[in-house]
């Protein structure tokens, strides 16, 4: 689940798809086409479970502003406004994911998440992959191989999950908005000096609940993550979140 340059270790290389959703690449050239992604299919059997995961959750009520001088239309910012009241509404989520790498390969899991700064991902088999966020660094396990690699979470798109507070009615920071008839797509387009690559949130459009997101690396690759049965504010254990380092 995170992107990684082409000089990053052999070690963290054998994470694979798991590492192209955590860390967007470093050094590669970002592509052009900056449109958002089309959503990728859910399974039929994950899309009932999502529509009625957190059909209880009710949308925050918003009275949007609307401006003349938006370069968004004033339904995209009318929708961005409940996205953005949706997506600060929660402090914890947790539930199932499926996740599709850039060459059709699926893994699935469960994911416990807790803001500001905490996720966990724990993979099923045949997968051995665990991967956890602590607040401030994002570790990858390969039961596998039994190795472990840390990554900064500042460098990861996991920093725009996990923040305590997001504006995704910023201008400066949503680069475009992609309406489909049963979903939005958000997307956040990161370049900087060390830092290229496109992070995409997927929401309902009548609930404007989380329901996908998708990392596109400086190749261009795609790696989507699906998320079902979600519960929200449920307490967590901070166990779930502590990254263990042994001495050598």
């Amino acid at each position: 689940m995170i992107g990684i340059a082409g000089a990053a270790t052999t070690a963290a290389a054998k994470v694979g798809a798991a590492v192209a959703l955590l860390t967007i690449a470093l050094s590669l050239p970002a592509v052009a086409d900056d449109r958002v992604p089309l959503p990728h299919l859910r399974p039929d059997h994950m899309a009932a479970a999502a529509a009625s995961a957190t059909a209880a959750i009710a949308a925050p009520a918003i009275s949007p502003v609307i401006s003349p001088n938006s370069r968004f239309t004033p339904d995209q910012q009318i929708a961005l406004a409940h996205i953005n009241a949706y997506f600060n509404s929660f402090r914890t989520m947790q539930g199932q994911f499926i996740q599709f790498g850039p060459n059709g390969e699926q893994s699935e899991g469960v994911f416990f998440l807790e803001r500001p700064g905490r996720i966990r991902f724990h993979y099923r088999p045949p997968s051995h992959l665990d991967i956890i966020a602590d607040g401030s660094s994002v570790a990858v396990k390969d039961g596998s191989t039994n190795t472990q690699n840390l990554y900064p979470l500042s460098k990861t798109p996991l920093r725009y999950l996990l923040a305590s507070h997001i504006d995704l009615t910023n201008e400066n920071l949503v680069d475009s908005v992609r309406e489909e008839p049963d979903l939005i797509s958000v997307l956040i387009v990161q370049k900087s000096g060390l830092v290229d690559g496109k992070l995409t949130l997927i929401f309902d459009r009548k609930t404007y609940e989380l329901r996908q997101w998708i990392v596109t690396d400086a190749q261009g690759l795609n790696t989507a993550v699906a998320i079902y049965n979600v519960s929200l504010n449920r307490p967590q254990k901070p166990a779930l979140f502590r990254i263990n380092i042994s001495a050598d």
